[in-house]
């Protein structure tokens, strides 16, 4: 038996699984950071990580663990109907439940005893386990020749648009302009099940993002924000 103990914990604007983007790099406002943990927690640990424009992380789908997976499943790239191999897709739902990211290097912040990794274009839920760091080296890990299969080419975004009273609630965030481009970034994603995607919705979707609940509705062209409210310290 194996067992594998976190280095750290992602703190990221994403308070839930529900619009994480897909991959990452795909919302490059989002700012995150790796609290580094037990003996990984030492600045000697990350000397010299500021060389690297980005990094690999290595990370667990912890919310997945115990829900067990399938040979095959329906990647949302292939509309959810079609199915494929779980090693032909980065499903979540996978043997060993490990994931892997290529992020931007920020910085690196020390507060007393505590070491932070900052990072930028991170796709992962906040709390996510961090098993391993490494250095992303272009010219050996950049492949730009190579097949995509059914992801070769990035997906089509939304429009994103605001209703005045949501507009006018996120002018009083203390951090409103890293906040608006947030929100917009993922929301033009289309954060919607595939299956939703492609036929009338007129479902009224909700995203805990940062300190806030950001209600929204969607079609096939545009994302509409319709409310934004302050998450309250029981959600």
């Amino acid at each position: 038996m194996y067992s594998i103990d976190p280095i750290g914990f992602i703190e990221s604007p994403y308070k839930e699984k529900f619009a994480v983007p897909r991959q990452p790099s795909l919302v490059p406002s989002a700012t995150s950071r790796v609290r580094l943990t037990g003996t990984a927690n030492c600045i000697e640990s990350v000397r010299g990580i500021e060389q690297f424009d980005h990094i690999w992380l290595l990370f667990l789908f912890d919310q997945n663990l115990n829900a067990g997976w399938k040979p095959t499943v329906r990647p949302p790239r292939l509309g959810g109907n079609q199915r494929i191999g779980v090693f032909a897709s980065r499903a979540t739902f996978r043997p060993n439940g490990i994931g892997m990211s290529a992020v931007e290097v920020k910085g690196v912040t020390q507060k007393g005893d505590q070491v932070y990794l900052d990072l930028g274009g991170v796709d992962l839920v906040d709390g996510t386990p961090i098993v391993d760091i490494k250095p992303y080296i272009p010219y050996t890990d950049s492949l730009p020749h190579s097949s995509g299969g059914y992801a070769e080419s990035p997906p089509e975004t939304l429009g994103v648009t605001f209703h005045c009273g949501a507009r006018e609630i996120l002018k009083s965030h203390p951090n409103r302009t890293q906040v608006y481009k947030v929100i917009t970034e993922v929301l033009a994603q289309d954060p919607r099940p595939a299956y939703r995607k492609n036929s009338q919705d007129d479902k009224l979707y909700s995203v805990r993002l940062f300190d806030l609940d950001v209600k929204f509705k969607a079609n096939n062209a545009f994302v509409t924000v319709v409310d934004v409210c302050k998450l309250t310290n029981d959600k």
